[in-house]
């Protein structure tokens, strides 16, 4: 008998590799996924404007990185005693003006460069309500915690979302004709939106994404939405907001992304590199001990034997931390 839905994630053409640089733009869940790329030592860039909810944001940081864009100083706002940028999450707001616009600029210039050479761009779309600032209806993508009433709220059309990031494709595939995109919805719910609003959200969100995947060869679809609401369908899956997917959950999407979109020729490489990266995590009672020495020697042995075997791995932190541990 069965008890839940077999789910269809379709197979990357090309799927990724380690040689692969890999970028990705969007909501909080894009940083499930980066990190789990991360601690696998995938070549990746997340999120060089912070967290980005909107499909207006997530297309308009996408152009300045490709026009190499430099933020100024009279772009930054002054609230609550920090300086902040109307375009960037609150992870660049500094109480220092110079030093917010430098953190900005320094992103701007890595994101910049790196998407020039990205072979695989992963965009996860967060929600399809736009705010808006009143005075000069300029579109935002961090609130900020400025007061409700300096902001207009809409629901963005979906033929509003199709042409502002099909704009930014076209920019994207001239600046880059090799890279592949990969457009995720998050699970998430924002339930401040209300649950009927949210899920008419959600649903311009995914019928703009396909409506892509239809324009473009090199645009897919991750059913990450799907993975979560129609084949999980259960709160025991979701943290204790209700809201945000659990560790179980994010971990199901996981493994997922990995046997649709990840090389198999690399699945044996990542499982070793998960073994390397938990040791490397271990925190000793005993650090004085001959068998925890032991321990750190063997895995810098590993380490240093995988780097050999795979040069396109960077595990010198892991042996850095490996041989350090002893002294």
């Amino acid at each position: 008998m069965q008890f839940m839905l077999t789910p269809e994630v379709p197979s990357l053409k090309k799927p990724i590799t380690y040689t692969d640089n890999v970028l990705l733009i969007g909501s909080c869940f894009t940083e499930h996924i980066s990190d789990r790329l991360q601690q696998h030592k995938f070549k990746v860039l997340s999120n060089p404007h912070g967290i980005l909810f909107n499909p207006l944001s997530v297309a308009d940081s996408l152009d300045s990185y490709i026009n190499a864009r430099q933020y100024t100083a009279d772009e930054l706002f002054l609230l609550n005693e920090l300086w902040n940028s109307w375009a960037h999450h609150t992870r660049f707001s500094n109480t220092d003006k110079e030093a917010a616009l430098s953190g900005i600029n320094t992103s701007q210039s890595a994101a910049s460069a790196f998407i020039k050479k990205a072979d695989c761009l992963i965009i996860t779309l967060g929600s399809a309500f736009q705010y808006y600032l009143k005075e000069t209806g300029m579109p935002v993508a961090n609130n900020h915690r400025a007061p409700a009433q300096w902001f207009e709220k809409r629901l963005l059309p979906i033929n509003d979302i199709v042409a502002a990031l099909s704009n930014t494709l076209q920019r994207l595939f001239e600046a880059n004709p090799f890279v592949q995109v990969i457009f995720t919805i998050s699970p998430v719910r924002h339930i401040r939106d209300g649950v009927v609003n949210n899920n008419r959200s959600k649903a311009r969100l995914i019928e703009a994404v396909h409506t892509l995947c239809g324009m473009y060869d090199k645009v897919h679809y991750f059913p990450a939405y799907e993975l979560i609401i129609d084949v999980l369908r259960d709160y025991r899956f979701y943290d204790v907001d209700m809201v945000h997917p659990n560790f179980p959950a994010t971990s199901f999407v996981w493994e997922h992304f990995v046997t649709s979109s990840i090389s198999p020729s690399v699945h044996e490489v990542m499982q070793q590199v998960q073994e390397i990266s938990i040791a490397r995590s271990h925190r000793s009672r005993f650090p004085d001990t001959d068998a925890h020495k032991k321990f750190l020697d063997s895995y810098a042995a590993k380490s240093r034997i995988l780097m050999d075997k795979y040069p396109y791995l960077d595990l010198s932190e892991e042996i850095n931390y490996f041989t350090s541990g002893k002294l």
